[in-house]
């Protein structure tokens, strides 16, 4: 369907939280080897495992590099996916992380229609070449669902925000502000572009992201809501950790947000992983990458099972309801993102 001039929330749209009932996740299978260097041969099975793990509970979609749809199918099929459920998708990617290249879908909750806002993406601030063909990937999405594909016209990632579904939305003042980013426009007028397209009514700003993150400090390795009340926020404990100070300020600056109603959050902290890579190359590592689905929550692990243990009952106090499913990641963060990087929800639809 064509672009409209028209702005979602005018229409009526909002951007759901990611608890709300899902259709399906979407993933680009990986193919540039030099986002894992030496790491990469691994890489297409985990992708499989994940895509499969979704499959379970809901449609997985993924855009692949055209040619090679019966290679990854046999991959996902041998990973044990519902293949029912697995649906590929011919669509030329530069890179894997669909969360930043992919559409971040709107509903309308009167008339149930999910539309597409189509928000322009330049590798995270220039930092990487060749991502024509990933900028592409919303208007592809919608072409092929069919879906109403709104233009924000301005740059955005999906994992630089996170949205409580009732108008407000989490993000970054390191990302966001960032003049690699839309240099022309003020915080005023980025905070109005969210407003615009994504219904959000308040924008809560954290600070910096952790050590390693290419992406300038995206909050989905930060902080996440997991309720329009509650929120889960990354902490570091050990005071000589290079992320210690980053995070505690983040987390002073939860305390003083207050919800619509004037009331305080539930914050709970989520520990940090003990750092991961060669001292000199610290991976950007977090649960708080975590994606959420119909029923369960797929949680990032480190190969630290005291830690990991911790962090999924953590998490599974907040999602109760959800089956927390642990998915080792130590090799997947080798291309600095894990789960929810990877990923971008699509929510149901409603007659």
């Amino acid at each position: 369907m064509s672009a409209t001039t028209q702005t979602p929330s005018a229409l009526g749209f909002r951007m759901p939280a990611e608890w709300e009932p899902q259709e399906a996740v979407w993933l680009s299978w990986p193919h540039r080897l030099a986002t894992w260097p030496k790491h990469f041969k691994p890489i297409p099975a985990k992708f499989a495992e994940i895509a499969a793990r979704v499959s379970e509970r809901e449609k997985v979609r993924i855009n692949v590099e055209p040619g090679v749809e019966k290679k990854v199918a046999a991959l996902v099929a041998r990973a044990g996916a519902a293949m029912e459920n697995v649906e590929l998708f011919a669509h030329p990617t530069n890179d894997a992380w669909c969360r930043d290249h992919g559409p971040i879908f709107v509903k309308n909750d009167k008339t149930g229609e999910v539309a597409v806002t189509d928000w322009e993406y330049n590798a995270w601030g220039g930092k990487y070449p060749h991502h024509d063909a990933d900028n592409r990937i919303p208007a592809r999405v919608a072409k092929a669902l069919g879906m109403r594909r709104f233009q924000a016209g301005i740059i955005l990632e999906g994992g630089s925000i996170d949205v409580n579904g009732a108008g407000l939305l989490l993000t970054t003042e390191a990302c966001l502000l960032n003049k690699n980013r839309n240099p022309e426009l003020s915080r005023n007028e980025i905070e109005d572009r969210l407003r615009r397209f994504l219904g959000a009514t308040t924008v809560h700003w954290l600070g910096a992201g952790i050590v390693g993150d290419d992406t300038d400090g995206h909050v989905d390795d930060l902080t996440r809501f997991f309720s329009e009340t509650g929120i889960v926020t990354s902490v570091e404990g050990n005071r000589k950790d290079a992320n210690y100070a980053a995070l505690r300020e983040n987390h002073e600056r939860l305390k003083g947000l207050r919800t619509p109603e004037g009331k305080k959050f539930k914050i709970v902290l989520l520990p940090m992983p003990g750092p991961v890579g060669p001292s000199n190359h610290r991976l950007p590592a977090s649960y708080a990458n975590f994606l959420i689905l119909n029923g369960a929550v797929l949680m990032p692990t480190f190969g630290q099972p005291r830690r990991d243990r911790e962090a999924a009952e953590i998490l599974s106090s907040c999602f109760k309801g959800r089956t927390v499913v642990p998915i080792d990641c130590a090799e997947l963060v080798w291309g600095l993102g894990t789960l929810h990087c990877i990923s971008q929800q699509q929510p149901a639809s409603s007659p």
